[in-house]
């Protein structure tokens, strides 16, 4: 682990090479898994304040899941999550061409609501949590992201470098600019 700040970063984000793949993998990480994608309190407001601004880009079933679940719902005493949609996919979750995507972000696009999506999602494959006064950013390793394993390493995509734009939306460009500084001195310390 390398700290910055407050942070405690994983050395997969530097040596790990990844990039999606929706092609390949079809969009899983939407699907797949027992839980909806963690959201921060901040977002659970954001999501109750716009849920209207793209309730309309949801499938019929998933404004469903919605309006029965709740447009957030606990994981635990303290996790709050996105609701499932029949136990399965992300009741945001949006197919388009057999591609899960977000339906939020795809509102977003279209300037229909200021929220893109969880920054969980964004930030994915890194995981975010709190040690004591620490946020650390571990790599999440599933076997459903094995497609960009393979495309970031024909890429030699860090992990860090193609998430740069969720990053910075998390934690700010001076965040990421130390990174890349660790990143050139872990590739110094290679050669």
């Amino acid at each position: 682990m390398i700290q910055i700040d407050n942070k405690l970063v994983s050395l997969d984000l530097f040596e790990k090479k990844f990039v999606c793949n929706l092609f390949a993998c079809k969009g899983a990480c939407c699907v797949h898994g027992d839980a909806g994608a963690p959201l921060a309190a901040d977002e659970r407001a954001i999501l109750d304040n716009e849920y209207n601004n793209f309730k309309e880009m949801l499938s019929e079933s998933g404004r469903k899941a919605v309006e029965k679940e709740g447009k957030w719902v606990s994981d635990g005493p303290t996790d709050f999550v996105t609701p499932l949609n029949k136990g399965k996919e992300c009741a945001y979750t949006v197919f388009q061409n057999g591609i899960a995507k977000c339906g939020i972000e795809l509102a977003w696009k279209k300037g229909m609501t200021t929220f893109q999506k969880p920054v969980s999602c964004h930030l994915y494959p890194i995981r975010l949590s709190k040690i004591g006064d620490h946020i650390a950013l571990n790599y999440h390793e599933w076997d459903i992201c094995t497609p960009a394993l393979i495309l970031g390493e024909s890429l030699d995509m860090p992990v860090f470098k193609f998430l740069k734009e969720p990053i910075i939306r998390a934690f700010g460009e001076s965040f990421y600019k130390e990174l890349e500084v660790v990143n050139d001195a872990l590739q110094q310390r290679m050669l």
